[in-house]
């Protein structure tokens, strides 16, 4: 697993990223996970879920096996 350096900038605390890990633009969006943290591109949004969606292989569909349907008595409506 590759690391990055954490350091203080004034008040802040800031994150020396790779070369390979950086960003382009001047913002990033930020989201807490449990401990971690997750950086997304602003300017780029959608890139990410491109990259996703490619990984899987041409005509993948998702199947579920779904339970037969249940025959039910009515909800009995309020008096």
């Amino acid at each position: 697993m590759d690391t990055a350096k954490l350091f203080q900038s004034g008040r802040s605390q800031a994150v020396r990223l790779p070369k390979p890990y950086r960003f382009t633009g001047q913002d990033v969006a930020i989201r807490r996970f449990g401990v971690g943290v997750l950086l997304l591109p602003l300017d780029k949004p959608w890139d990410m879920l491109e990259a996703a969606l490619a990984a899987f292989e041409p005509g993948f569909t998702l199947q579920r096996e779904q339970p037969q349907t249940q025959e039910r008595a009515p909800i009995a409506e309020p008096a």
